[in-house]
């Protein structure tokens, strides 16, 4: 269970969405699944700005998720002061099953010296859920090997963008 930090019901989202937090990324960290690679990546987001670290490990591709460096995910969080996010475009496969989304997020560090980073993710689905493919931790298996991410699928044909 992940622990959500107290917020004013009617705080603005920290995705930027427009909407309160309670209606806007609240459901999903408390195990709503997101109804599309767009809203998990916002999700995400807000992820960083609460310091919700359990959170961006589920929400990470599972065959990934032990690799990740979940203390240097916490410093981050914890350290910088995240200014905003920009959702650029959101690209589907018409299996609906993968996606591509492109931001541009905006913190500064501890220093007060301004950062932005653009990048386009990539996103499968698996069941019901939608997870975040972390392009630092590659996974490995052959093209006609099964996905390790556990879909059944033929790696080539699901997690391998």
């Amino acid at each position: 269970m992940i622990t959500l930090p107290t917020i004013a019901p009617s705080a603005p989202c920290p995705c930027g969405d427009g909407q309160p937090y309670v209606d806007c990324c609240q459901p999903l960290h408390q195990g709503q699944p997101a109804a599309n690679a767009g809203r998990l990546m916002r999700s995400r987001y807000s992820a960083y700005t609460l310091q919700l670290i359990d959170y961006l490990v589920a929400t990470t591709l599972p065959a990934q998720q032990a690799t990740l460096d979940r203390q240097a995910m916490a410093q981050w969080s914890r350290d910088s002061h995240w200014l905003g996010l920009t959702v650029e475009q959101e690209d589907s496969e018409t299996t609906g099953d993968r996606a591509q989304v492109t931001f541009t997020a905006r913190w500064a560090d501890p220093d007060g010296s301004e950062h932005s980073h653009l990048e386009c993710s990539d996103f499968c689905k698996l069941g019901e859920r939608w997870y975040f493919i972390d392009p630092n931790h590659p996974v490995t298996a052959g093209r006609n090997d099964p996905c390790p991410c556990g879909s059944g699928r033929k790696f080539k044909q699901c997690c391998r963008y």
